[in-house]
């Protein structure tokens, strides 16, 4: 007891995260900091705000911090781009908004306000590798799509090598290979690293030379879950020849513990989702950007309608025509207009739709949930392994195509529709249809949900105590905290 009340009185190292501009990467590094504040380090979570309007994140981060008093939160001052960036994809301007605010992140480390041990980087933030250098504080990584995307972008220099194509100019039936994972179609990699001569291709490829200079990578998985993948890095089979590949520390499954059904729908829909059998609903969610024209929402009305199966599907409004208003906050879906006409009086009773939003992770782990369509975002994926539910893969931007060739080919955990990467990526009503009905009512259905109830006590053993994750993630503190 003596030796624990003395390490509760030494001072808490300081760790600093440094999530890449946007909502999406800011939720995935708090939840990190959570757990590195549950081990007493004091957290520091640096904030940069895109040159694009996501909405204001002032009022939750002050409720992060009140929840969470060993967190602290700095905003860096706002940056102006002095030229536009060549690219039709945001993750260049992210790349370039982390570039321009290396400064502004040097005067804050330089400052004495962190007095870091540690530097923890966005993997969009790679640059700031040259602001930890400088000051000699040891940097890692903090990577949020798992082992088998980190194997590729680690290979991407060795690709980039063998030809002077882009990805985009191969044939359809071109495979890619890399060490660890599945060969897979070029038409199925990341989508801003399509073309070679676009500024997003360029940020990826220096990125990847990054991820091998870091002290390591943390990756959001868990080994047993991705172990062709983990192994193959471990091995120095994806770095070019001649480099070594980072450490890789999965201490996954990282989801997000607490979700407050706040809105209206939220509580609507678990309430209705108590009054259904064990495992007899499909809930269809698309992630914050996943949004469909009335086309593509119409198919999918009418393929649920004739699936006869009960679902809870959360609606948005189409995107907007305007590309810069792309990651601003849209507004409430019209129904009426969306909708094949008498959809919702037809499905009353077997099914729920949901404006906007809905607690994703609360609606996957209720008991009712049997199937899960999904865009395949990785943290949406996690939720979905943590709650033993089976998924419909249905890739609509980034990685997630390539995601979607591990989740059926390697891990076995989801079936895709078909159409989404055909000529205007329509998804017809009838493949709704019949691949929601095959997965909840197969031997091929019930197969999948096996294997994700199986993949489910996996990961929940890894991240308790003892566990291959909470080990791993122990071992890297106590490093931090020790040195």
């Amino acid at each position: 007891m003596a030796g624990a009340a003395t390490t509760m009185t030494m001072p808490r190292k300081t760790v600093v995260l440094y999530p890449s501009p946007g909502m999406g990467h800011l939720v995935s590094m708090i939840e990190l900091g959570k757990i590195f504040a549950a081990r007493h380090l004091a957290v520091t979570i640096v904030v940069v705000d895109p040159p694009f309007n996501t909405g204001a994140t002032a009022p939750f981060l002050a409720g992060v911090s009140a929840a969470n008093p060993s967190i602290s939160f700095h905003r860096l001052p706002p940056v102006k781009l002095l030229e536009p960036v060549e690219s039709k994809h945001q993750e260049a301007l992210t790349f370039e908004v982390a570039r321009v605010s290396n400064p502004h992140l040097r005067d804050f480390l330089l400052a004495g306000g962190a007095s870091p041990s540690v530097l923890v980087i966005d993997f969009f933030c790679s640059v700031a590798l040259d602001v930890a250098a400088e000051l000699g504080v040891p940097a890692y990584f903090f990577f949020t799509s798992g082992a088998a995307i980190l194997a590729f972008l680690l290979h991407l220099p060795v690709l980039h090598g063998q030809s002077t194509a882009s990805f985009r100019d191969m044939g359809e039936e071109e495979m890619v290979h890399v060490p660890g994972i599945p060969s897979l179609p070029a038409t199925h990699l990341i989508l801003p690293i399509m073309d070679r001569d676009d500024a997003a291709y360029t940020g990826f490829l220096n990125m990847c030379g990054d991820l091998c200079r870091s002290q390591g990578v943390i990756v959001n998985t868990f080994r047993s879950l991705e172990p062709r993948a983990v192994d193959a890095i471990a091995a120095g089979l994806c770095t070019p020849s001649g480099v070594p590949a980072p450490p890789v520390h999965c201490i996954g499954p990282l989801v997000k513990q607490e979700e407050t059904a706040v809105s209206r729908g939220g509580v609507e829909c678990l309430a209705w989702l108590d009054t259904q059998p064990e495992a007899s609903v499909v809930f269809l969610c698309f992630g914050s950007l996943g949004r469909f024209d009335v086309r593509q929402t119409r198919e999918v009305a009418t393929g649920l309608e004739a699936s006869g199966q009960r679902f809870v599907w959360v609606v948005r409004s189409p995107p907007s025509d305007d590309p810069a208003r792309k990651y601003e906050t849209p507004p409430e879906p019209d129904l009426a207009a969306l909708l094949p006409e008498g959809f919702l009086e037809r499905t009353e009773g077997r099914g729920l739709v949901i404006k906007s939003w809905a607690p994703q992770r609360d609606v996957l782990a209720h008991g009712a949930v049997g199937g899960f369509v999904t865009h395949c975002g990785w943290n949406s994926v996690l939720e979905s392994v943590m709650a033993g539910v089976p998924m419909l893969a249905w890739p609509l931007y980034a990685g997630q195509r390539m995601i979607r060739v591990f989740l059926e080919e390697e891990l076995r955990l989801a079936v895709a529709v078909q159409g989404y990467d055909k000529e205007g990526g329509v998804v017809e009503a009838g493949e709704v249809a019949a691949k929601v009905r095959w997965m909840m009512d197969s031997d091929g259905g019930r197969a999948l949900r096996e294997r994700a109830q199986a993949a489910m006590r996996r990961a929940r053993e890894a991240v308790c105590e003892g566990g291959e994750s909470e080990v791993t993630l122990a071992r890297l503190v106590d490093a931090w905290t020790l040195a």
